[in-house]
C-alpha cells in the first residue's frame, strides 16, 4: 500500500501514513555526511522517533550528480542500493522532475515553505541554504584571505581547495558561480565562464589543489584554504576543535547563497517512509536540528515569527551582516551556470579534482 501522494497538504503525519512507514520498515538516504547540515542529528533523531524503520546510509560524500545517477541506475532494484530520497542542489530539483525522477508530496508544513524555491506540483521543495566561505588552516596559513582576489597572491600557492569536484558537485560548480559573481558576471552562463577564467588563473598561479577538501585534509595541510558552504567549514570548525585552529571568512564580494532540495524517487522501493522522512525534515524539530548544524532551514522566517527558534542556535551563526550582500541565483541562471562550468571545467581549467 502506498499513501497518496496528494497535493493537499495536512496538519501532521497521518496515523495511516506512519503504519504505512513501519510496515516497509526502511529508509534508504544517499549523499548525506553526518557534518553536512547536522545530518547526523536529524538520522539520529528520525530513528529515535520511528525506531521501526531503518535507515540505510548510501556513499555519504556523493555529489547532486551522484544522487541523480543512483536514482537512474536502479530504476528496477528495489534493494539496499536503491535511494528512497535526495538532497541536491537547487539547479538538479527542476531536471530530475522533467526526466520524471520523482514523485510529488506535499509535507503538512509546505505552506511555509517559500513558493520561489518549491515546485508547485510538490515535486522539489527548498530545505536549507547557505552561503560559501572560506575556511582557513592557520597553522599553515599565515594572513587570512579576505576576498577572491586575495586567493590570487603568492602567499597562497599550493593551498587553495573546493570541497567538490565541479565537473559534478553542486557546491563546487556555485563555487565557481561565486568567483564569476567577484569578476563581476552576471549569474548564468557569464559567471560560469567568468568564474571558469579565475579558477584557470588561480590554477596557472600554482595556488589551485585538485583534492575535494574536508575537514581531514584541511587538518593534514592537504588544503590549507578551503571554498565551501558556511554550514560545512562551520561544522568542521567544530570537529577539528582548535586542532588547527581555522579562520572562516565570508568573503567580501562574490556572495552567494545556495539552496537545497529535497525530492522523493519516482522509484522508491519505500515510499512511505520516504514521505515520513520528509514530514519529519519540514517540521519545527527537523528544521531546527538543520539550523544546529549551521544551515538557514527554509523554514526558518516563519519559525522566526512564530518564536519557534531557539535563541542559542542564532547565536552560534556568523554575524547576520555577511549574509546582506547574498546573492540567490534562479533556477534558470544556476542551469545556465551549471552548464558552462560542468561543459567547460576541464578544457578551461584542466584540473583534475578528485
Amino acid at each position: 500500500m502506498v499513501i497518496a501522494s496528494s497535493a493537499v497538504a495536512v496538519a501532521d503525519p497521518s496515523a495511516e501514513l506512519i503504519d504505512a512507514a513501519k510496515k516497509e520498515g526502511a529508509l534508504t538516504t544517499v549523499a548525506l555526511p553526518h557534518s553536512w547540515c547536522g545530518y547526523g542529528d536529524v538520522i539520529a533523531g528520525f530513528k529515535a522517533k520511528y525506531p521501526e524503520i531503518q535507515v540505510n546510509e548510501l556513499n555519504p560524500d556523493a555529489g547532486s550528480a551522484d544522487e541523480v545517477e543512483a536514482i537512474k541506475a536502479n530504476k528496477d532494484n528495489k534493494g539496499p542500493q536503491a535511494p528512497d530520497v535526495v538532497d541536491v542542489g537547487l539547479a538538479f530539483g527542476p531536471q530530475m522532475k522533467a526526466d520524471g525522477l520523482l514523485q510529488p508530496y506535499k509535507v503538512s508544513t509546505w505552506d511555509e515553505i517559500p513558493d520561489t524555491v518549491k515546485d508547485a506540483e510538490g515535486y522539489w521543495y527548498g530545505d536549507y541554504y547557505g552561503v560559501l566561505s572560506f575556511i582557513v588552516n592557520k597553522d599553515l596559513v599565515k594572513e587570512t584571505p579576505a576576498d577572491w582576489a586575495d586567493l590570487l597572491k603568492p602567499d597562497y600557492a599550493g593551498q587553495v581547495a573546493l570541497a567538490g569536484d565541479p565537473r559534478a558537485s553542486n557546491q563546487a560548480i556555485l563555487g565557481v558561480l561565486a568567483a564569476g559573481l567577484h569578476k563581476g558576471a552576471k549569474a548564468g552562463e557569464e559567471s560560469g565562464k567568468a568564474g571558469l577564467e579565475y579558477f584557470a588563473e588561480l590554477n596557472k598561479a600554482g595556488n589551485f589543489v585538485p583534492v575535494i577538501a574536508k575537514a581531514g585534509t584541511i587538518a593534514q595541510g592537504a588544503t590549507p584554504i578551503a571554498i565551501a558552504w558556511d554550514y560545512n567549514v562551520l561544522a568542521w570548525r567544530d570537529e577539528l576543535a582548535g586542532n588547527p585552529p581555522v579562520d572562516i571568512v565570508v568573503p567580501k564580494t562574490g556572495v552567494l547563497a545556495g539552496v537545497y532540495v529535497q525530492g522523493i524517487s519516482a522509484y522508491a522501493p519505500h515510499p512511505n517512509a520516504a514521505k515520513l522522512w520528509m514530514e519529519y525534515l519540514y517540521s519545527d524539530e527537523g528544521q531546527n536540528l538543520w539550523l544546529k548544524g549551521y544551515c538557514h532551514p527554509a523554514r526558518f522566517t516563519a519559525m522566526s515569527k512564530a518564536g519557534k527558534v531557539p535563541q542559542d542556535l542564532l547565536d552560534k551563526l556568523p554575524p547576520a551582516e555577511s549574509y546582506e550582500a547574498a546573492v540567490f541565483p534562479t533556477v534558470e541562471e544556476q542551469n545556465a551556470n551549471k552548464a558552462a562550468v560542468t561543459g567547460g571545467w576541464d578544457s578551461v581549467v584542466g584540473a583534475n579534482v578528485q
